[in-house]
């Protein structure tokens, strides 16, 4: 942006050491301004986290304990009961776990966790991830494809947490393909980072749906809470990195995750 106005100042008639002088702090106004605004959506995202943070704190727990109760109750119910009943049960039980999967991504996402930093190779990090998501994908009829880098991706921070952000995406894009499809994980080196990507052939997103990804409790899944991407995004963050979605309806989806390049020695 600041170029673009150099540039129509340098085509445009002399100006008066003045004139220049005004143009030049007019122009770092608007830089500042623009600072401004986006510290300024920061914070109040910031304040949205912190906000969930104590509400997930306040009531996970209490939530958890009578879930406990009645599953264990319904689970010795269902030895006693016809076929037709059985099957009744079997969706409560299903529905339980459901709740202890949405209780569960409000503690990861409000409780602090202690961390195990050490340097690892991300590329090797992400074949682990392909085998374990192997499965996983079959099952839904999606294919999983890498094309890794060769040589040493080294990034610095906690390891399985950074599994698990990633997992999470590549959950997200498989069950974005209800009729099956293709995902492929790349890793490379772009000057001093380590560049991580997934992309899917599933639905898409629209610009407007694009726009809310990351904000707490959006999602585009039918049964979804949005706090699996939130977690994931904020332990991208946690390592120094950041996370980019572009996504066309009807082509899918692209996400990038960009962390920090770390020497092995380090």
């Amino acid at each position: 942006m600041g170029r673009r106005i150099w540039l129509l100042v340098s085509r445009a008639a002399p100006l008066s050491r003045d004139g220049m002088g005004g143009l030049l702090l007019a122009v770092i106004f608007a830089g500042y301004l623009r600072e401004t605004a986006l510290m300024r959506i920061q914070l109040q995202n910031s304040e949205k986290l912190t906000l969930i943070s104590e509400l997930a704190a306040s009531v996970a727990h209490e939530v958890r304990n009578p879930l406990t109760v009645v599953r264990g109750f319904v689970q010795l119910l269902r030895d006693g009961v016809d076929k037709e009943r059985k099957e009744y049960i079997k969706l409560v039980l299903a529905e339980l776990d459901r709740a202890e999967f949405i209780i569960s991504d409000y503690l990861n996402l409000a409780r602090p966790q202690d961390e195990m930093i050490e340097t690892f190779d991300a590329a090797e990090m992400m074949r682990e991830i392909k085998q374990v998501m192997f499965s996983y994908a079959l099952m839904n009829r999606v294919q999983l494809k890498a094309h890794l880098e060769e040589g040493a991706l080294y990034t610095r921070g906690d390891k399985l947490k950074c599994k698990q952000a990633l997992m999470n995406l590549i959950k997200n894009g498989i069950e974005a393909m209800p009729g099956g499809g293709t995902i492929v994980l790349s890793a490379e080196r772009i000057a001093q980072q380590v560049m991580l990507r997934i992309t899917d052939t599933g639905q898409g997103m629209s610009p407007a749906q694009l726009k809310q990804m990351g904000q707490p409790f959006f999602t585009t899944k039918e049964k979804g809470t949005g706090l699996g991407l939130l977690v994931s995004i904020r332990i991208v963050e946690a390592m120094g990195g950041t996370i980019h979605f572009a996504s066309e309806l009807g082509k899918g989806t692209e996400v990038t995750v960009m962390l920090p390049l770390h020497m092995q020695s380090e």
